[in-house]
């Protein structure tokens, strides 16, 4: 009979294989529900796949306990499982997820307590190259031996996708019009197909590789399905700023069928150079992974620099306490102990807006976050500023063990310059460009069924590409449980004059109106944003918004600019429904 430590591993490894299976069938019913318009059911699809890696790790600790029952699970003991654990992960072609699910369930066991990093794999066991070959071709290539045309045909006829197209010669030539205009060489190139369509909301994505002799380029198609039934293309993506964006830390994650993740993101690197690795795999949608490739290289940025912790640029939080590392692209944000009067959320309802974003669909407008317990900082990297102000405010989540300093909760979250601050020194372009990027988010998240409650611009951040994304979060709420008002009209002319409504004013009431008062107190910005999107002013707006939502109506938010779309760039073309042969 094995020792109880092998038995210990091997149910570890079983779970993770259960819950990487499931995953792999979700991500499997994409097509389907791509091609059957199931828009409901690839939310609910996000959602469930989301869930499942949690479901399976309290699973696999039941087990344990009861395997164990009331024996030690003393250090020796862990590092007996470790050893075990790690002799099955050679060959295995999962192994680093399959770490960090061992990380998990040690952690579920122990409460996120005595997190020993030589009980855990902080750094993985084996070397990249550890699984070998994957089992099935990532990525098929294409060269133009008789043109360029007949390539993209055949790239099209080689999809999985059953349902017809609309008008393929006129998709055709225009991704070959894009493709000769942008690229110089192009005959001295090839493209090379991911096997596997990347499916999110209500496209599928094909993303390729063009090989030309300068360097390696993104070429990404969006396919879309009309309401017919019909596929079609909107734009052809060769930037690796856009296909930066598609991937982005905004949006929700990809379902892409991968049974060798590793070699995936792999894959992925010369098409998203900007990306790190921990991105790469949260777009693929392994986000638990992604966190413990996060974590490293938070290890990594502390080895880069001595720079110390510092409290984050901008207006201070009334909610949360963020602060960042020089060096490192996310912030750490923490939840005060207490909150400012006019703040009426309890901290379990602030990690509930929290949970909810993860599992929404994000539209390109709301940062992504990972969630860590029990998150170490080297106490002599503290500024003094910094470390006051987190024994002022949230002190019940401190704890000092030696030469650390110990966060019980807090998430990690990506870094951008607060809206605010980018428009108090923006030019007045810079300006109007970011007023129409922030009113584009205000009304892609009501879309969503998202109502970000604090507008206020400080509650924004801009990113490298000048998108605007919300990341404050602990006062949405489905747009669905509200009441957009109209102000009444005032009584008496004293009303007007009143610091106080003359008017009810339900808690789910909310009145546009009002929303002026505070975004457009300074004269050139509130111009701006009254000239732009008037609508977020009224409320019959935002209620017709819910009545989209209330008649299941999903909206689909593309990933790309409407100018790059192929009916604005050839529209004299795409009127008269032809194209002229590239």
């Amino acid at each position: 009979m094995p020792p109880r430590e092998s038995l210990i591993a091997h149910t570890i490894l079983q779970g993770f294989d259960a819950q990487y299976g499931r995953f792999l069938d979700i991500t499997a019913g994409a097509q389907q529900r791509f091609e059957q318009a199931e828009w409901q059911a690839v939310q609910q699809a996000m959602k469930a796949r989301i869930h499942l890696y949690d479901h399976h790790v309290g699973l696999v600790a039941d087990q344990l306990r009861v395997l164990n029952g009331a024996a030690c699970w003393d250090e020796a003991f862990w590092l007996r499982v470790k050893s075990h654990y790690e002799s099955l992960l050679p060959g295995y072609p999962r192994y680093e997820i399959a770490e960090s699910f061992f990380n998990s369930v040690y952690c579920r066991l122990h409460g996120h307590a005595d997190l020993q990093p030589e009980r855990l794999f902080i750094f993985s066991s084996q070397s990249p190259s550890a699984p070998g070959s994957p089992s099935r071709p990532l990525a098929r290539g294409y060269h133009p031996q008789q043109g360029w045309r007949e390539l993209i045909e055949q790239v099209l006829r080689d999809l999985p996708l059953t349902l017809p197209w609309q008008q393929r010669e006129r998709d055709i030539g225009w991704i070959v019009r894009h493709l000769q205009t942008r690229f110089s060489h192009l005959d001295q190139g090839w493209l090379e197909v991911s096997c596997e369509l990347f499916y999110r909301n209500k496209t599928a994505w094909l993303v390729a590789r063009l090989h030309l002799p300068d360097a390696i380029h993104p070429c990404l198609l969006p396919i879309q399905r009309s309401e017919a039934g019909e596929l079609w293309i909107d734009t052809c993506l060769t930037e690796v700023d856009d296909a930066s964006i598609v991937f982005g830390f905004a949006r929700a994650y990809f379902m892409v069928y991968a049974p060798m993740p590793a070699a995936l993101v792999a894959w992925l690197q010369p098409i998203l150079p900007a990306k790190t690795l921990a991105e790469r795999y949260m777009a693929i949608g392994c986000q638990k992974h992604g966190k413990t490739e996060s974590y490293r290289e938070y290890l990594q940025a502390l080895e880069q620099n001595t720079a110390a912790f510092e409290i984050a640029p901008g207006i201070r939080g009334m909610v949360m306490l963020v602060f960042t590392l020089p060096g490192f692209d996310r912030v750490f944000k923490v939840i005060k102990d207490r909150f400012a009067p006019q703040k009426e959320v309890t901290e379990a309802q602030v990690r509930a807006c929290y949970q909810q974003v993860k599992e929404h669909d994000r539209v390109g407008r709301m940062a992504d976050t990972q969630e860590f317990e029990q998150f170490a900082l080297p106490l002599a990297r503290i500024s003094p500023e910094l470390l006051a102000e987190l024994n002022a405010c949230a002190a019940e989540k401190l704890q000092i063990e030696g030469d650390r300093l110990i966060i019980r909760h807090l998430w990690l979250e990506r870094r951008m310059q607060p809206l605010n601050l980018y428009l108090a020194q923006a030019s007045a372009a810079q300006r109007r460009q970011a007023i129409e990027e922030y009113g584009n988010a205000i009304r892609q998240l009501a879309a969503a069924n998202i109502f970000p409650g604090d507008m206020l611009f400080k509650n924004f951040g801009i990113t490298r590409h000048g998108r605007v994304v919300f990341y404050d979060y602990d006062e949405i709420r489905p747009m669905q449980e509200l009441n957009f008002r109209e102000v009444p009209a005032a009584r008496y002319e004293e009303d007007e004059l009143s610091a106080e409504p003359w008017y009810s004013v339900g808690p789910d009431d909310v009145f546009p109106e009002t929303f002026r008062y505070a975004l457009c107190s300074d004269a050139a910005t509130g111009a701006l944003l009254l000239e732009l999107h008037p609508e977020i002013f009224e409320a019959r707006w935002w209620r017709a918004q819910q009545q989209r939502i209330a008649e299941g109506h999903v909206e689909e938010v593309i990933a790309w600019r409407q100018a790059q779309r192929f009916s604005v760039r050839y529209a004299t073309e795409a009127i008269s429904g032809h194209c002229t042969p590239a």
